[in-house]
């Protein structure tokens, strides 16, 4: 947890907000916050040696230089005494900030992108990030409720553990309550339908509400032992998952989702609930992924 929190800027509105929230998470962690902008220059034809940049005097030197100034200077207005550092690497902007995840603690990016990003984040960059970053990836959109709380997507997987333990440890930080939401219905299964078999209608809805409710509760027991300070409010919903994590972000501060689930995760994560929270959620959303 020493590495520092990482910042894709572009100059945008969009990556002037992540710029914020990218330095209010270094200064609660402690640690140093490191902007980077990717640059691609058309066809890289670049001489040997040469910069990709152009000459130092050149416009799109000055322009990119400026854009990175720009974001150092609104993240030390945002925290003061934050140690920042800055970087302008030439590449794709999945590839550039999936590099900079093998060291960084957390990736902050905004919802769109363009100029150094050369696409729609969310087309590309936000959903490669979360399959394939090193390290969470927050995605900064909305308005979200600064008194607001840590809103946690629970599937009740071992897969959805990581996620869990990251939205603790960010209600820590931000000294606000925890909001863990498990989304059921009576075709919930947990079981053979992931390998291709059919799912049954469950009809002792009673019976199924209970069971429900014990896997939230199981899936937050060891996370509430390790962060006693924690309060948290389980919230057990009958619905579709990805309507009642949109709706319910509306009052948070940040959604925490796992990269990976069943259940009302149906498979791959980023093929489902994620996808549709990073288009549609009312506040920053973190994807963290199982296996980090």
């Amino acid at each position: 947890m020493n590495g520092p929190v990482v910042v894709g800027v572009d100059g945008l509105p969009s990556a002037l907000a992540a710029v914020d929230a990218a330095a209010q998470e270094a200064s609660l962690r402690g640690v140093e916050l490191r902007v980077v902008h990717a640059f691609v220059w058309p066809a890289m034809h670049a001489p040997p040696g040469s910069s990709p940049l152009g000459p130092p005097t050149g416009a799109l030197h000055e322009t990119v230089e400026q854009i990175v100034a720009d974001a150092v200077e609104r993240a030390r207005s945002q925290a003061a005494g934050l140690h920042i550092s800055h970087a302008v690497i030439a590449g794709e902007a999945s590839t550039v900030l999936q590099a900079q995840s093998h060291s960084a603690q957390l990736i902050v990016i905004g919802h769109r992108g363009s100029q150094g990003f050369a696409e729609r984040l969310l087309g590309s960059t936000a959903e490669y990030l979360s399959a394939h970053g090193r390290c969470p990836v927050m995605v900064v959109r909305g308005r979200p409720d600064p008194a607001g709380p840590v809103l946690v997507a629970v599937d009740g997987s071992p897969q959805g553990q990581a996620a869990i333990a990251f939205a603790f440890f960010e209600a820590t930080l931000r000294s606000t309550d925890l909001i863990a939401l498990h989304a059921w219905s009576t075709w919930t299964d947990h079981g053979e339908h992931a390998l291709g078999h059919p799912v049954e209608l469950v009809g002792d809805v009673d019976r199924l509400r209970q069971e429900e409710e014990r896997r939230l509760a199981e899936a937050l027991s060891g996370h509430r032992d390790q962060y006693p300070g924690v309060t948290v409010r389980p919230r057990l919903v009958r619905g579709r998952t990805r309507p009642a994590l949109v709706e319910a972000s509306a009052d948070a501060q940040l959604l925490v989702v796992g990269a990976r689930g069943h259940s009302g995760f149906t498979g791959l994560l980023l093929g489902s609930v994620s996808q549709a929270v990073l288009h549609h959620a009312r506040c920053p959303v973190t994807v963290v992924r199982s296996d980090l």
